[in-house]
């Protein structure tokens, strides 16, 4: 079965008030995602999942998805804070998506084989793409679990223009995950260094900044929806009692959980490539000069979609 990619984009746009005013990353008024999904197409997918709010739909068809669709097959899920399990209700207050691991929950209808999930606005590279496909369409479970995880240098993961939250991973020495620590407040310190800190930056701890780092860049086939779905429950009566505005259903502490049960096995594959975000709108001139500098080399074409 032919893998599909599931690109999270629930909240494209929160960080600018809306879809339409998210600024292109070159001259024909392409945005990252345009970027991401030209690699996947050149990679080999041909289906793409796109997990959005309902409210944003018109704009995000009008922005992306109607020209995306005259070169790949496109469909839409909806990430809700209304799909909860029979029995439960959103917390009083609460506006905040329930996280990654929902987001990728919300496609349990509409998978039913191999796929790669991407975050929206994150530039993974075209190399990343080719080793994800290429993946997939072998990878299979036996008695284990067997999913792919793309990889990137923390150090080319960081931005010039404040902190920055990774899931450092740990990998054993035949490429394997071992498990994920989130840290939400990274930084660059100096030029070839990074640090991280628990108390707000009042408190520096250094980091080794050639570590792996996940993007949420993977590769599943479709057991974990199923133990997605299973975990669920547990995160609402935890964590969410715990922490009803705020808590989060992350997809790495799902395949973290697996790891440690010895249910999975996780395929580490480092890319060489560097990533590219708008973290904050200072790094948007850097991503403009990256994008326009692979065009130079001749990695895209001057027009994408012609």
């Amino acid at each position: 079965m032919e893998p599909v990619l599931v690109i999270m984009a629930a909240g494209m746009g929160s960080r600018y008030g809306g879809l339409k005013q998210i600024d292109p990353v070159d001259e024909q008024g392409n945005l990252i995602i345009d970027f991401s999904i030209y690699d996947a197409i050149k990679a080999g997918f041909k289906k793409i999942i796109f997990v959005i709010k309902k409210e944003i739909e018109k704009d995000f068809r009008e922005v992306i998805g109607d020209r995306i669709a005259n070169y790949v097959e496109t469909t839409y899920v909806y990430q809700e804070l209304n799909h909860l399990p029979e029995g439960y209700q959103i917390p009083l207050n609460r506006v905040k998506p329930w996280g990654t691991g929902h987001a990728v929950l919300s496609c349990k209808d509409m998978i039913h084989g191999p796929f790669a999930v991407i975050n929206a606005d994150d530039y993974y590279g075209q190399d990343a793409f080719r080793m994800l496909y290429h993946s997939l369409i072998s990878q299979k479970d036996d008695e284990k679990y067997h999913y792919t995880m793309i990889g990137y240098v923390l150090y080319n993961t960081l931005t010039d223009h404040g902190h920055v939250a990774r899931g450092i991973c740990s990998v054993s020495e035949d490429g394997h995950l071992e498990g994920i620590k989130e840290r939400t407040q990274i930084e660059r310190k100096g030029a070839t260094g990074a640090a991280y800190s628990e108390d707000n930056g009042a408190t520096w701890t250094g980091i080794d900044a050639s570590s792996i780092v996940s993007m949420n860049l993977w590769g599943f086939n479709e057991s974990i929806l199923r133990e997605l779905e299973e975990r669920f429950c547990h995160f609402l009566d935890t964590e969410v009692t715990d922490n009803p505005l705020k808590a989060e259903y992350f997809l790495p502490s799902v395949v973290g959980e697996l790891i440690t049960e010895k249910k999975a096995f996780v395929q580490v594959l480092t890319s060489p490539d560097k990533w590219f975000g708008v973290t904050y709108k200072q790094d948007k001139e850097a991503v403009t000069s990256a994008i326009a500098e692979l065009k130079k080399k001749g990695i895209y074409p001057d027009i994408l979609w012609k």
